[in-house]
């Protein structure tokens, strides 16, 4: 079922991304591990703009390939900056952020894509920064997540944990796992970063 694809984006945000699931799943946990204070932040895959008011206007920049999207959070956080992404190519200057954002957005692109993708992650990100990400994830002890996930989740690439990691380590990064936890009972979830090998 692809629920997702078929709904506004505003009914979007209230049923399958509410406040309460964004604050617990995944801006509680990305405040616990990152301090964002004055550094740069791309959101890749923004969606509904969700993820914005962990930042200021000034130093964040969303990006989407859904014009709908896009035009919703322009629309809902007006002093924040969103962008349509049109191909593989981001309209950013290289080494010009801290901190790339991607919150369940892999498990929708395929595999060589990605690739593509962390190539420009590559030229924007600061020699320093962090590429962060949470991705449900496929896992062989529970089969119940894994059936619920591949049955009515819209992404069609989720992935095992070392499928994810591998994306990045093929490209020359050195992958972190911070957590592995479960979101609503029915998700497995994978949060890790991913920095240049110093």
């Amino acid at each position: 079922m692809n629920l997702n694809k078929e709904i506004s984006p505003s009914l979007y945000q209230w049923m399958v991304r509410p406040n309460w699931i964004t604050k617990k799943y995944i801006h509680d946990r990305l405040r616990m591990r990152f301090r964002f204070d004055h550094h740069t932040v791309l959101d890749f895959g923004s969606g509904t703009g969700a993820n914005c008011t962990l930042f200021p206007p000034e130093r964040y920049k969303g990006i989407d390939p859904d014009e709908k999207r896009v035009s919703y959070s322009r629309k809902r956080y007006k002093n924040h900056r969103f962008y349509n992404l049109h191909n593989h190519t981001l309209p950013f200057q290289d080494d010009s952020m801290d901190y790339i954002l991607i919150i369940a957005v892999l498990h929708h692109i395929p595999s060589h894509d990605i690739v593509e993708y962390i190539q420009e992650f590559k030229r924007i990100l600061k020699p320093n920064g962090s590429i962060i990400v949470m991705e449900p994830c496929f896992h062989a002890k529970n089969p119940l997540s894994n059936f619920f996930m591949n049955q009515f989740d819209k992404g069609k690439y989720i992935r095992e944990e070392e499928s994810y990691l591998q994306f990045f380590h093929d490209q020359g990064l050195e992958c972190q796992v911070i957590e592995r936890f479960r979101k609503c009972f029915l998700y497995n979830e994978l949060f890790f970063c991913a920095n240049f090998i110093p």
